[in-house]
């Protein structure tokens, strides 16, 4: 447990210190990064969310991000994360379920915002290493006003 632990909070750590390329580093060439809208079981191929990104989507995200081009981030959000609860709730071996709530404070532009929720995360050993296959981010206001949700969560 305490491998996944410090998996998650060194991942928290790396999207604080505005490092997407390294947080990009800890996906699978498969992964998924998706945040559900309206619903948390919704099915993302037939359902809208807010967002759902292939690896391929999700390294335009990070570009744009780092580029200054990513005009809802003028300014840019500094964040403050805490991961907690955290528990397996399958492991099969090679891939894991894990499951975490999460509260994310951001500060842009002289406003404070919290965004909470739980995190989904399907974990996969390769070569020694633990990579992200599918991050599930379950804000509890999915079916709310969320106003510029242009940070990664």
């Amino acid at each position: 447990m305490s491998e996944i632990e410090d998996f998650l909070h060194a991942e928290a750590a790396l999207l604080d210190a505005r490092d997407f390329p390294g947080w990009l580093k800890l996906f699978a060439p498969d992964g998924i990064y998706w945040i559900p809208a309206i619903a948390d079981d919704i099915d993302p191929r037939r359902e809208v969310s807010i967002v759902y990104d292939n690896m391929q989507h999700l390294a335009e995200r990070v570009w744009r991000l780092d580029s200054g081009l990513a005009y809802a981030q003028e300014p840019t959000s500094r964040t403050a994360r805490l991961v907690g609860n955290i528990r397996i709730v399958a492991d099969d071996g090679d891939e894991l379920d894990v499951e975490s709530s999460f509260l994310v404070a951001e500060y842009r532009a002289g406003v404070q915002h919290v965004h909470a929720g739980q995190y989904r995360h399907r974990l996969r050993r390769a070569g020694g290493e633990l990579q992200i296959v599918r991050k599930k981010v379950e804000l509890i206001n999915n079916d709310g006003q969320l106003g510029n949700l242009s940070l990664l969560l």
